[in-house]
Formats: structure tokens, C-alpha cells, sequence
């Protein structure tokens, strides 16, 4: 764990700061907006399980406001016209998180208590609802993908496994650890993880 934190302490303390917040800056700013920005954003997260970051913005794109108002089998047919590999599951859990849109504007300021109401959003697992929680400036809960286990799988910190929501748990009080011995949040520290994994920061 010391090896890793040193990496995310020396990008901390070099250019891809800035990056990292900016990145943070662009966060709270889109938790401030409309309420169809921020279901335009949920709908990101949704896109992106199974898939990847940079298809799930581009398809968030290329949608723009039909992700508010498409039936589902019209929006169904728009995601396997941009090239999403599950088009009929994301198309439905999309029409179905429309049903909570009040939802949004109501969340806790806490996160974790925010992400168990969003978990009542059919198709939003632990991860799906923390990205968009960091994604609309909550610096409080962590989200564990693929790039993050495999990082933190590669350093010997977790096994390989089925992610319960209780493993999840588990793993967001290790990132917790590492953030507060760097002194950082956990919504920065995913963002320096990412970029050790991809060389990217993205949202």
C-alpha cells in the first residue's frame, strides 16, 4: 500500500493536479444544474457499466436531451445505432430511472445515505450510483470498477472475487484509509487511481 500511495502522492505534487481539479471543479458545477443535466448524467453512469467511460460520454453526447423523452424501444434502437454492446438493458434501466427523477433533486448530503436511496433505481448497483454521486460533487464515497480492483489487485490489497455489496463496502473503507493518509477525498483520490491505470483523467 505504501508504494501506492507514494505514486498517487508524487502525481499529487506534479501536473496531473491540476487535471484532477479541474476535473473536481466540473463535478460541482454539474451538481448545481438542472435537474434534466443531472438525469443526463445518471443516465452516463447507467451507460457506462459493462461498457466503457469514453463510449458512455460519447453516446451521452451524440443523445443529448432524447435520453429524457425517447420510448424505450426508439432509444433502444438509438443505442445499437452508436454502438452500445447492451442496447435493450440500458435502454430499459434508462426509461425506468426517468420514473425517480424527483428523486435527484432530494438526495442527503451524505453519500453513502444518497447512494442507498439510489439503489431503489433499477439498474444502479453500489458502483453506478457512486460515480454519479462523484460525478455531481459528492467527495465521499468511492467508486469500485475495474481499473480500481485490478490496480488494487495487482498490489496484493484484494482478491479477486465477486463484488458483493458488502466486499464493496470493504474495499471503500481501504480507499477511505488511503485518502485520509494522503489528505484527500475519495472523489480525488479515484481520479489519481485512474490516471496510475489509464493515463487518463476522466469523469
Amino acid at each position: 500500500m505504501q508504494l501506492l500511495m507514494q505514486r498517487v502522492r508524487g502525481l499529487m505534487e506534479g501536473p496531473v493536479r491540476e487535471l484532477v481539479e479541474q476535473r473536481i471543479r466540473d463535478f460541482g458545477a454539474l451538481g448545481k444544474r438542472s435537474r434534466e443535466e443531472r438525469f443526463s448524467e445518471l443516465a452516463f453512469c447507467i451507460l457506462t457499466a459493462n461498457f466503457t467511460a469514453e463510449g458512455g460520454a460519447r453516446i451521452q453526447r451524440e443523445l443529448g436531451r432524447e435520453v429524457l423523452t425517447l420510448p424505450e424501444a426508439e432509444l433502444a434502437r438509438r443505442l445499437k445505432e452508436l454502438g452500445h454492446r447492451f442496447p435493450n438493458a440500458r435502454a430499459h434501466y434508462i426509461v425506468e430511472a426517468r420514473k425517480h427523477l424527483p428523486l435527484i433533486d432530494g438526495l442527503p448530503a451524505d453519500g453513502r445515505k444518497a447512494r442507498e436511496k439510489l439503489l431503489a433505481i433499477k439498474g444502479l448497483g453500489m458502483k453506478e450510483a457512486s460515480h454519479f454521486l462523484r460525478n455531481t460533487g459528492y467527495r465521499d464515497v468511492a467508486i469500485v470498477d475495474r481499473h480500481i480492483l485490478n490496480l488494487l489487485n495487482e498490489r496484493g490489497l484484494v482478491e479477486r472475487g465477486t463484488l458483493t455489496p458488502g466486499k464493496y463496502m470493504e474495499i471503500e473503507r481501504l480507499l477511505e484509509f488511503m485518502a485520509k493518509e494522503l489528505g484527500t477525498d475519495l472523489a480525488r483520490l479515484d481520479l489519481y487511481l485512474w490516471y496510475l491505470k489509464t493515463g487518463k483523467v476522466l469523469k
